[in-house]
């Protein structure tokens, strides 16, 4: 006799398996995480598994697009919010960038983590890339240009792997040149 899951237990179930998928591919790796890691720090079996999941890399897929692509609407509406151009482009930095990156910073294999999703799938990279670009447009004026100039220099900000601290303090900086806000220094 099978038990059918409710919709909402399927959901709980598949948040469970990312959650547990994301922790291991951040320590162990992608080549090096099997599925029965992935099981065994779910608390599922291997077969519950694949009655989600179809193999590792759509888990890694799914990872990344439930990370990171769920966080595009808050991003938008953060745009599209009231406040100041900095206010707003500072939110939106923490929410596509600060936030996702407190959950990688000092994970052995973070670094991996962004090359093998555009490897993976680089459509979820564009995509992630797309949506930040026209958020950070939209704030500063439609300027597309300048958008991408702020993007790169976010991209340089994370090359030497900063604390989250000093990462946030970084972002900052670079937004109160980019676009005037409230905020004064903290």
């Amino acid at each position: 006799m099978t038990n059918k899951l409710t919709q909402e237990e399927a959901e709980a179930r598949r948040l469970k398996i990312l959650t547990a998928a994301r922790w291991c591919f951040l320590n162990f790796g992608f080549s090096k995480t099997s599925l029965d890691d992935i099981a065994k720090r779910a608390s599922i079996s291997r077969t519950l598994l694949y009655r989600t999941f179809k193999d590792k890399e759509d888990i890694f897929t799914a990872v990344f697009a439930d990370w990171l692509v769920s966080r595009h609407p808050a991003a938008k509406a953060a745009a599209a919010a009231a406040g100041t151009p900095g206010d707003r482009l500072l939110d939106v930095c923490r929410l596509m960038v600060i936030e996702p990156y407190a959950d990688m910073v000092g994970a052995p294999m973070a670094g991996e983590f962004f090359d093998v999703c555009e490897r993976l799938d680089p459509e979820i990279e564009a995509l992630h890339r797309q949506v930040a670009r026209q958020c950070v447009a939209r704030i500063l004026g439609g300027d597309d240009a300048a958008a991408e100039v702020f993007l790169l220099a976010l991209d340089g900000l994370l090359t030497d792997e900063p604390t989250t601290t000093v990462l946030e303090r970084r972002v900052q900086l670079l937004t109160a040149r980019f676009a005037p806000s409230s905020n004064k220094r903290k």
